[in-house]
């Protein structure tokens, strides 16, 4: 395959897909590595050392959506890429299908095959790590003084209380995040709605940190003793109330802090997203860090993690093609999300109320043996498309 690496163009996005490393395994595979002039500058990752490994390069991301059966970056389709898509060319990237329908569209129209990435991690991913490791220490940066926050150290100093910090949510982000607070001496609290992952959290803690049960009772209890929360919870997208309202966040003290990690309309109800060239707001006194792409501000280590993720799925889909290689990873099956004009994600099917058939029909391995996989999603939709 001919595969091509973009440079983000998102707005504060310093990461690369595939560093020269997944690029020379590429290669030796017998593919074809097509690399846009600067992708990996900013994560620390030169042109030069991609030409070492056997990389060619094009100068503009139209160059490389022209040439290359296989396009991939790290964040969503820009709509400045949407009239590039061609037929039966393949993308890979985070597209968070459901909450961009106008993403979504380009994508039916085109024709093409897309993958969302997001999807396609069978031990988590490496940037919900990132950003649950990297968002702690966000969060404890927001409640300097300087940045108007009440001026809290992390551990205390003599005769001073340390942080007080509240994750929700103990799944991949969580835990990354309650492991730095922890490490640094802050008294962590960790809330979830399952006691099972409770459990396993005082257990990798030794019994360390505080574990709660997640709802809207023990929410409002805790709030305003918090000095810093951080939401790790992924909502869903169309939940008809708040996790956390106004008014419990009127409820916590002046210069406390919101770190919104997850990102979600709806979630929050003081939330708007932020970039890292103005991460912060203040609003009902509680400072809130809301940047979308957390990951991106530790670009260098997110970038070698997260490629050794997805250059399994690459590499399977150049050798098997798409269709054997979504047969042999259920993980990368289900994150199939549009194929040839046709909808396979089941999310954005209810959300968006359009038609939908499952990956495993539309590529006609429904009578092989599938791996197995679980559903990337709470949300049903029986808008089936029928052939």
């Amino acid at each position: 395959m001919k595969f091509g690496i973009l440079k983000d163009i998102k707005d504060g996005e310093f990461r690369v897909i595939a560093t020269p490393a997944e690029v020379s395994m590429l290669i030796q595979d017998g593919n074809e590595v097509y690399v846009q002039h600067g992708a990996g500058d900013k994560a620390g990752f030169t042109d030069q050392a991609y030409a070492q490994e056997g990389a060619k390069f094009y100068n503009t991301k139209e160059e490389i959506y022209a040439n290359c059966d296989f396009v991939t970056k790290v964040k969503e389709l820009e709509p400045c890429e949407f009239d590039l898509l061609r037929e039966n060319q393949i993308i890979f990237t985070c597209i968070h299908p459901a909450a961009h329908p106008e993403e979504v569209k380009a994508l039916l129209k085109s024709k093409c095959i897309s993958i969302t990435a997001e999807d396609s991690h069978r031990y988590g991913s490496p940037n919900c790590e990132a950003a649950g490791k990297q968002g702690a220490l966000f969060g404890l940066e927001s409640l300097l003084s300087i940045n108007g926050g009440k001026g809290k150290f992390v551990n205390g100093l003599g005769g001073a209380p340390g942080v007080t910090a509240l994750v929700i949510g103990g799944g991949t982000v969580g835990r990354a995040c309650a492991g730095v607070l922890h490490a640094l001496g802050a008294k962590v609290t960790v809330m979830d709605i399952n006691i099972g992952c409770l459990r396993d959290l005082g257990k990798q803690f030794n019994e360390e940190i505080d574990t709660m049960i997640s709802n809207k009772y023990n929410l409002t209890k805790i709030l305003p003793h918090t000095d810093v929360v951080y939401n790790c919870v992924r909502w869903p997208k169309d939940a008809k109330e708040f996790m956390i309202t106004r008014e419990m966040v009127r409820s916590m003290e002046k210069g406390s802090v919101i770190v919104d990690i997850s990102n979600d309309y709806g979630c929050i109800e003081t939330f708007h997203e932020t970039t890292h060239a103005n991460p912060r707001y203040i609003e009902e006194g509680v400072v809130h860090y809301c940047v979308s792409n957390i990951p991106g501000a530790i670009a260098q280590s997110t970038s070698i993690a997260y490629a050794a993720s997805v250059l399994p799925h690459f590499r399977s889909i150049a050798k098997n093609g798409l269709a054997e290689a979504c047969a042999r990873d259920g993980y990368l099956r289900r994150s199939l999300t549009t194929y040839k004009g046709y909808l396979t994600h089941e999310e954005t099917s209810a959300l968006q109320n359009i038609p939908w058939i499952r990956p495993e029909e539309i590529l006609g391995i429904s009578d092989k043996k599938l791996d197995p996989a679980p559903s990337a999603t709470r949300t049903v939709s029986k808008n089936y498309i029928k052939l």
